[in-house]
């Protein structure tokens, strides 16, 4: 890499850069381009030595090296907002990989204007989301960079066909590979989920091997006893959980998150296996684990079942369709994307109180909700007491909404007609 001919800078590039071959081969390739490359690693909670990663960047040629820490920051600000909105993409992705890449490319438009630099890149593939959501989330940033996509950049994937032209690569560039067998499927992962997905997984017919999933065990080897949990909530969000079995308390974010994911892991909870939609038009099979994501959206629904008005949540679920689907197709900064958290947060005002749930061999059982702000009256919904309630309202209440059905049955014949 020292050996490289350089010609006059073309600029500097900000690459999120992950350590692995395919990052590190494109930090090389942009300095055999004529680029300087700032190399970034965010840590979301993928597991990566950030350090190992420094000392390789630093080694390969990248004039500096960023490991930013935005663990807390991609729970408070990115993954709690998906929770008050009870975010799910065609009805079982819980949007793990989507909600962390404008938690990453924020951080890293910081940097590029900080460092003066002209260019941000990514690894991201040009058949995938992830191009999408990085580059939208740049440019609607600052207009100040430009976005270099190598696997978009015929010079690159040109040279670069398969993973066999990446070896020689760095091969010939005296680019530290790891000797460990790649794994017959690729991998992404951080704090909320990872998912699995290509190489065996491309049949939608295969079945995903049991050795795949790293974050929970299979329903059947989970414990015969089931663990009960307490979840706090205010303003949609935890702000403590506690394990009525050993007594465990967690009160700030990261660690309840944390928490949440030890302790659904282990229980069997969070996997999925489905095909769904890509933004950019294909359909894709993918296997994803999300344990603590998944007890914390099953909290949340009984919480806000206590607590909000039910207009309010019906307006809220349309927002959340469109917040979905925002985040999905990397708009979480766009003007609409704003202005529908903004509205979506104002719905989670009263949404405060206790769950307590069982989690046994991958389900999630409700065992009782409390609340301060409960909008619940159990004398007004009893069949035992009358209260305030007279049942003779009720009458009216059935002859004014059977108005336009009577109508309608009577001037177009009904659906029972007389003989």
């Amino acid at each position: 890499v020292d050996n490289l001919a350089m010609a006059e800078s073309k600029g500097t590039v900000v690459l999120a850069y992950s350590g692995g071959l395919d990052t590190s081969c494109v930090l090389v390739w942009f300095i055999e381009q004529g680029y300087d490359v700032i190399a970034y690693m965010a840590d979301v909670g993928q597991g990566e030595d950030g350090e190992a990663a420094r000392a390789k960047a630093l080694k390969l040629g990248a004039k500096k090296v960023f490991i930013e820490d935005l663990r807390a920051d991609f729970v408070e600000n990115y993954i709690w907002p998906t929770v008050q909105a009870n975010s799910i993409y065609e009805d079982r992705y819980l949007l793990g990989t989507a909600i962390a890449r404008p938690c990453i490319a924020k951080r890293q438009c910081e940097i590029a204007i900080a460092e003066g630099a002209k260019f941000v890149s990514h690894g991201a593939t040009g058949k995938g989301n992830d191009q999408i959501r990085f580059e939208l989330a740049f440019y609607a940033l600052t207009a100040e960079i430009e976005a270099l996509a190598p696997w978009r950049m015929p010079e690159f994937y040109k040279r670069f066909q398969g993973r066999k032209d990446l070896l020689d690569f760095a091969k010939e560039k005296g680019i530290p590979v790891p000797v460990t067998k790649k794994a017959p499927w690729s991998m992404d992962g951080n704090l909320m989920h990872i998912s699995f997905e290509s190489g065996i997984l491309e049949d939608p017919n295969t079945h995903a091997p049991e050795g795949l999933f790293q974050m929970t065990v299979s329903p059947e080897e989970a414990p015969d006893k089931a663990e009960v949990l307490e979840i706090h909530f205010a303003k949609g969000v935890p702000t403590k959980v506690m394990n009525k079995e050993d007594g465990t308390q967690k009160d700030t974010a990261l660690e309840i998150y944390q928490y949440l994911n030890e302790v659904a892991g282990r229980n069997g909870i969070g996997r999925i296996d489905i095909v769904e939609n890509r933004f950019i038009g294909m359909k894709s099979r993918g296997c994803y684990e999300t344990p603590g994501g998944t007890v914390i959206r099953a909290a949340h629904l009984d919480i806000e079942a206590l607590t909000i008005d039910r207009e309010v949540r019906k307006i809220r679920d349309l927002l959340s369709v469109q917040f979905t689907q925002q985040i999905y197709n990397g708009l979480w900064f766009s003007p609409e994307s704003t202005f529908t958290r903004k509205c979506i947060t104002d719905t989670q005002n009263d949404v405060e109180g206790v769950v307590e749930l069982s989690l046994y061999k991958g389900n999630i059982n409700i065992l009782g909700r409390k609340s301060a702000k409960s909008l619940y009256d159990q004398e007004l919904v009893s069949m035992d007491v009358e209260g305030e309630f007279d049942p003779r309202n009720s009458t009216g209440f059935i002859k004014v909404n059977a108005l336009r059905l009577r109508e309608n049955a009577r001037l177009r014949g009904g659906l029972i007609n007389k003989k």
